[in-house]
């Protein structure tokens, strides 16, 4: 008896049950394809988004937050283990995660916190011993369950809410719980043609991006009405890019630029911060505010400096990767400073997702080359083929990445520094251009079908190397 009681005494002081009332609770909001700046608080003019932007003005914006990959399932693999896609064994689209990948809210479940998953989950099986409850979702979103998950909770634990709606991503789905939006008031990117069909396609995509926002508010409401608003975390972000040509797969900031807002009154200091960070930060910052150890195989870096003060610096450089999305491919990205620097591994094909021809945006670009008709350069660069093998942007002065300046003699040293950065990077992770890549699964427009059936994934980038073996980081801080 005298021994049992001692175990009992050991176990309610352990610090997973004695801090939980101290201990921050965390609520991720993961958007399914928005752009960085389709917010009111990233200054879109038309979009209605008060409740992120509430939490954006209390809390803190990010302006260079980077996912390490635009395609949807391989980035929430990326996310939930802190490691690049190649280094988590699920780089491509459809590809489940392995086994034995450390899964950051099954560090927060194993110290003690309750974590649930509600929405679109495609991380595969091997994710599931994250969270102690899963569901997936409900309504055309997939949000309308959030509230109700919340407000069930096991009361005498920490939480972490893993929320991932499906909005915006195509087809898509009108209901009354956001705005609709006309399309004299949709703003057209320099990539799109000023179309009909682009106008009223746009304005699907507006009216998920509120949507989104509307089940956040609502969630923030419920953390308020029970009192726990002040002590959680909230993330806002996405998984990639809108479902648009030249934005979902690709790498220029309409694709792998990611809204991201933390709020957290207890800790976080209201303002808004150019320092870069990384999707796959996210791991280390959560478990570090947590008081948990993170995982030696996390490759991303905690950004909680940041969050006390928004000129802190905790990474100089971010990269990213294009793999298999539908359509091979195998591109990579570096950003540092004012440059962000393209390298594409396959030039000899044309760069193709299936958002780029699907929809009334695709549509309009599609028939109008057909038709013979003037594109802009920016409108006909998904049709590039081949492709250039390496783009390099001054992102400060271009900021949508319309001028290419690889080629460009004063680019010169920006270059060349950033060739380097990538060549270490590839290195030090253990990434590799496969040698039998996953092939095309779909027929790119107008030339003959395939057969889908017969597809079979091919060698994934960083399998010759051992990659999902790699824990390096690749550089994180530059020296000075």
């Amino acid at each position: 008896m005298r021994v049992f009681f001692s175990l009992l005494v050991a176990f309610a002081l352990s610090p997973a049950i004695s801090h939980a009332a101290k201990r921050p609770n965390f609520v991720l909001f993961l958007a399914d394809d928005i752009s960085w700046n389709d917010l009111g608080c990233y200054g879109h003019p038309t979009i209605q988004t008060p409740n992120i932007d509430a939490l954006a003005k209390n809390g803190m914006r990010f302006n260079q937050a980077y996912l390490t990959i635009s395609s949807c399932s391989p980035s929430r693999c990326s996310l939930i283990t802190g490691r690049y896609p190649h280094n988590t064994g699920a780089p491509e689209l459809h590809t489940q995660l392995p086994a034995g990948q450390p899964l950051f809210p099954k560090l927060l479940r194993d110290s003690g916190y309750h974590t649930v998953l509600s929405g679109k989950h495609h991380m595969g099986k091997n994710a599931d011993p994250a969270f102690s409850k899963i569901s997936g979702g409900k309504g055309p979103g997939r949000e309308e369950d959030w509230v109700k998950l919340l407000a069930e909770r096991p009361k005498d634990q920490p939480f972490f809410c893993w929320f991932a709606s499906t909005d915006a991503h195509r087809d898509w789905q009108f209901n009354d719980d956001a705005p609709k939006y006309s399309p004299g008031e949709v703003v057209v990117p320099p990539y799109f043609i000023d179309g009909d069909r682009t106008r009223e396609d746009l304005t699907g995509y507006y009216h998920e991006v509120s949507r989104f926002d509307y089940f956040i508010g609502k969630v923030t409401a419920e953390l308020r009405r029970q009192g726990e608003l002040a002590n959680t975390v909230i993330v806002v972000m996405a998984d990639n890019g809108r479902p648009l040509p030249r934005c979902k797969t690709r790498l220029y900031d309409s694709g792998i630029k990611t809204p991201f807002i933390v709020h957290h009154p207890a800790a976080v200091k209201p303002g808004v911060t150019d320092s870069i960070v990384s999707s796959i930060d996210l791991s280390a910052t959560v478990l570090e505010l947590a008081g948990v150890k993170a995982s030696p195989a996390i490759q991303g870096v905690s950004f909680a400096p940041v969050l006390r003060n928004p000129t802190a610096v905790t990474r100089d450089v971010a990269f990213a990767e294009h793999n298999w999305h539908v359509y091979k491919n195998h591109e990579r990205m570096v950003r540092h400073g004012d440059w962000l620097y393209i390298r594409n591994n396959f030039p000899d094909q044309q760069n193709l997702c299936v958002e780029a021809y699907k929809g009334g945006a695709g549509e309009d670009l599609w028939d109008r080359k057909a038709a013979g008709g003037d594109l802009t350069a920016a409108q006909a660069n998904i049709f590039r083929d081949p492709c250039p093998s390496e783009e390099l942007y001054h992102v400060t002065d271009d900021p949508e990445q319309l001028h290419d300046l690889a080629s460009s003699p004063v680019a010169a040293n920006a270059l060349k520094q950033l060739r380097r950065l990538l060549d270490t990077w590839t290195e030090q992770t253990g990434d590799s251009i496969p040698e039998n890549p996953s092939p095309h699964r779909d027929a790119p427009p107008g030339k003959p079908a395939l057969n889908k059936k017969a597809f079979k994934p091919g060698e994934m980038p960083g399998a010759s190397k051992g990659a999902r073996q790699i824990n390096h980081p690749g550089p994180v801080r530059l020296a000075r």
